[in-house]
């Protein structure tokens, strides 16, 4: 894919995000900033929502979709539990051997410990566990952040090991997964937030043997107005690593009640 496809990509993603600030309400949405980092703050008590993903990704002569529906709700002010629907992707290969493929659902809790705007650090923690006919994953991570009048700024520390195979019986391959993201996020107007997010991660064959370590970084931009949000970022591969995304689109949009 050539640069000027991938703009147009995260100009589409950034519009859809934008035309979600035009919707009109008068409760305040999720503080959604960011979609490669998590923040650590949760829904209030008895907050309900419904969160839609998608993200394009970018290789050397094919192209990935990847669909994710979820629901969010505040347990407590401090727990919030969320249930992956449905993770699925379609794949297409210049080759014309195009996939389509359900990958998992799955569920997440994140605990949050102390406040980013009250505290000298805001911190949570979160744990996710996603199975499907061919993969089983568990993903752990640590969750900072500090609010700073306007800017926002956000560090996951993420753990994630993962089998797959032919049937959830013969998860014959694993992989272990360390990631690190950043993002910073400054608040425009009480409706519109730009930042950016970076991402670095790097996979251990069975476990033992180090892969390449990957590099991306790229702009984000944020809409909440009354109880819709959107939120979307470009991410473009830092580096020439074989087998990975050279860029990638995410753009995710949520409705609470």
């Amino acid at each position: 894919m050539t640069s000027s496809s991938a703009f147009l990509v995260l100009k589409s993603a950034l519009l859809a995000a934008g035309a979600l600030a035009l919707v009109p309400g008068g409760a305040r949405a999720s503080e959604r900033r960011f979609v490669y980092n998590y923040e650590a703050t949760t829904a209030p008590k008895g907050l309900l929502e419904l969160e839609q993903w998608f993200t394009f990704k970018d290789y050397d002569g094919r192209q990935r979709y990847e669909f994710r529906t979820e629901v969010e709700y505040g347990v407590t002010d401090r727990f919030q539990l969320g249930l992956y629907l449905s993770d699925w992707r379609y794949t297409d290969n210049e080759t014309g051997k195009d996939k389509a493929e359900w990958r998992t659902a799955g569920v997440e809790g994140i605990y949050s410990m102390t406040d980013p705007s009250k505290d000298a650090l805001g911190s949570a923690l979160y744990g996710e566990v996603l199975l499907g006919p061919e993969k089983f994953a568990l993903e752990g991570k640590l969750l900072l952040q500090k609010n700073i009048g306007r800017l926002a700024l956000v560090y996951n520390f993420v753990l994630e090991a993962e089998w797959e195979g032919e049937s959830v019986r013969n998860l014959d391959e694993r992989v272990g997964v360390i990631e690190n993201t950043l993002g910073a996020s400054w608040q425009v107007s009480p409706s519109f937030m730009i930042g950016a997010e970076a991402l670095h991660e790097v996979e251990f064959e069975d476990w033992e043997e180090a892969g390449a370590n990957v590099f991306y970084a790229g702009p984000n931009m944020s809409f909440r107005q009354g109880k819709c949000f959107a939120t979307a970022a470009g991410l473009f591969q830092l580096g020439d690593v074989e087998g990975e995304a050279d860029t990638q689109v995410r753009l995710i949009v949520g409705l609470n009640w």
